[in-house]
């Protein structure tokens, strides 16, 4: 094989035949010669595997589409051998029923000969480098069908005994083989609810059966009922997971961890409360290798957010951003954070709990049993000389205070609110005790926001809104011909639901010299709202339905998330 490979670079290029052969005159015969030669400081991997691609006579692949791969290779070759392996195999319609069988070591016949029993299809080696396999690996395996149903089938008492054992600190979702069955169920039901893009996973104990649950877009699912004696193997592996303690069941948890699916890493927050039909667990996926959105990917139309922007640019003042649990305000707040972010100033978050890594930015997470507190941490932070500071939440007097007396000297600050629109964010800083003038000297701007489903691009097609819905959504004057009304029919890609993704719907309240004066004299959220809506504020009902006319989102979806502009 060495003069093979000697000749084959002389004749080839691919690498300094000279070279080649001083190093393996040099090295002993200790290993198989790929693996030395995979080893070598001389060459890239690359070199090395099209040097053998060329002296075997087999094909080196640069990339492998995920379409050439067989379902019979991902059903009979478990993902761990092939990630142990590093090979994959593929198939084209010239294949005549042979698999060739792309390898990162073009040697080993022995992992060649394993593929062709387990799938019992005559084989073929060819070449790719380990990232390029890796890479096709996880796209295939991540898309691979669930088996939950066969997996409960082979659950028993026997199996909570061996929970604490089997866990590991950041167990990958696609490693199943000789795992026992309640491990691999809740490995399924994850892998699941990241192949339909779901936000939460709720463990829902009813008194016949266990339901599982996904919150996809915002909307619950029931998406899986089990026997309900598996309710005590699946919390407490969930407990183990999360490092939480499988022995109490009569207090409510809270834990996190990480998973891997693949090369994603997802992290887990895990909460469970004890009920009358036994525990209720709830599961946050977040996504790390998602991102963070920036502001131009968040829904803003182009005149909101030109005035946003300009905001981001002030040196002092408070900016909030309102709305219920759920509503993206975490994700506002990280764009703004991003699109500001430089290394001129000096930006820190207080937040419970840090959600994403922000580079480039101190984060601060909050500890209310070590006495770090949103007041606290804030106290600390001002010593930091910060430039901007992001306070995760107001949940109180002490915090609203010491946030809004930050802004007024020389830092600009973001917060959030939980309020129903822009002008109730004002009553409620007044509610707080927080006095009139410092409200009105600090704040520069408040917006509300809600998020509304996406109409899905694959399955959407014109419909015709009902009269009444239109004067709902303060349309009734609007010709369909003058609109594009859509709604999704409901396709495999959306999963029936006719929605897919979600965008945000905004009200952004820029706080004038009038509205000033009026925060000053104490006047209601009502009249604060109207001045502002003759000054152009845009309410969250309106921005609503330039979407709806624009063919984003449906009537439905606008009128479920808003109420009704009564002034």
């Amino acid at each position: 094989m060495k003069e093979l490979l000697i000749k084959t670079a002389s004749q080839t290029g691919i690498v300094d035949a000279e070279k080649l052969a001083k190093f393996l005159e040099e090295t002993g015969t200790g290993q198989r010669i790929d693996e030395t030669l995979l080893a070598c400081p001389y060459f890239t991997e690359e070199q090395v595997l099209r040097l053998f691609a060329a002296a075997m006579g087999t094909d080196f692949f640069s990339e492998i589409p995920t379409k050439l791969i067989p379902p019979e290779f991902i059903e009979s070759v478990p993902a761990t051998y092939a990630q142990h392996h590093s090979l994959v195999g593929i198939k084209n319609d010239a294949s005549n029923g042979e698999l060739t069988v792309v390898l990162s070591r073009p040697l080993d016949i022995a992992a060649l000969d394993n593929v062709s029993k387990m799938t019992g299809l005559p084989v073929r080696s060819a070449v790719a480098t380990r990232t390029v396999i890796t890479a096709a690996i996880d796209v295939a395996y991540e898309q691979r069908t669930t088996v939950i149903e066969e997996v409960v089938e082979e659950l028993d008492s026997q199996n909570l005994d061996q929970l604490a054992d089997e866990v590991a600190g950041s167990d990958d979702l696609l490693d199943v083989v000789n795992r026992p069955p309640v491990i691999r169920l809740v490995n399924d039901i994850l892998f699941r609810a990241l192949q339909l893009r779901a936000s939460d996973i709720h463990v829902h104990p009813y008194e016949a059966k266990l339901q599982i649950r996904y919150r996809i877009d915002g909307i619950l699912y029931d998406t899986l009922g089990l026997n309900r004696n598996v309710l005590p193997l699946v919390i407490s592996r969930i407990k183990v997971m999360a490092g939480m303690d499988i022995a109490e069941r009569r207090m409510p948890q809270d834990g996190r961890c990480s998973v891997r699916l693949g090369q994603r890493e997802i992290d887990l927050r895990v909460s469970t409360v004890p009920t009358s039909y036994g525990e209720r667990c709830v599961l946050r996926l977040l996504d790390k290798s998602t991102g963070i959105l920036t502001l131009d990917q968040l829904g803003l139309w182009a005149d909101d957010l030109k005035k946003f922007d300009t905001l981001l640019n002030r040196t002092h003042g408070i900016i909030f951003v309102t709305g219920p649990t759920g509503s993206g305000k975490s994700t506002t707040l990280y764009a703004c954070l991003n699109r500001i972010n430089s290394a001129e100033k000096n930006v820190m978050t207080i937040e419970d709990p840090i959600e994403y890594q922000l580079e480039g930015i101190s984060q601060m997470q909050v500890a209310a049993k070590k006495g770090v507190t949103f007041v606290n941490a804030l106290r600390h932070v001002l010593r930091q000389d910060p430039d901007v500071i992001m306070v995760g939440e107001v949940r109180d007097a002490e915090t609203a205070r010491m946030a809004i007396q930050s802004s007024l000297t020389g830092h600009l600050v973001f917060s959030t609110l939980h309020t129903n629109d822009s002008a109730g964010a004002i009553s409620r800083l007044l509610d707080l005790d927080v006095e009139p003038y410092l409200v009105s000297s600090s704040l520069i701007a408040i917006m509300a926001q809600r998020l509304v489903r996406r109409v899905c691009p694959d399955c959407q097609k014109p419909y015709e809104p009902s009269p009444h819905e239109l004067r709902e959504l303060g349309l009734g004057d609007v010709r369909s011909a003058d609109a594009k009304f859509l709604i999704g029919a409901g396709c495999d890609k959306c999963f029936q639901t006719g929605y897919r993704g979600r965008t945000g719907i905004y009200e952004l309240m820029l706080i004038t010299a009038e509205i000033q004066n009026m925060v000053y004299q104490r006047t209601s959220a009502g009249v604060i709202k109207k001045a502002a809506l003759d000054a152009g504020l845009q309410t969250l009902r309106m921005d609503g339905a330039r979407k709806v006319l624009a063919g984003i989102t449906t009537v439905h979806e606008v009128l479920r998330v808003t109420q009704a502009d009564i002034m």
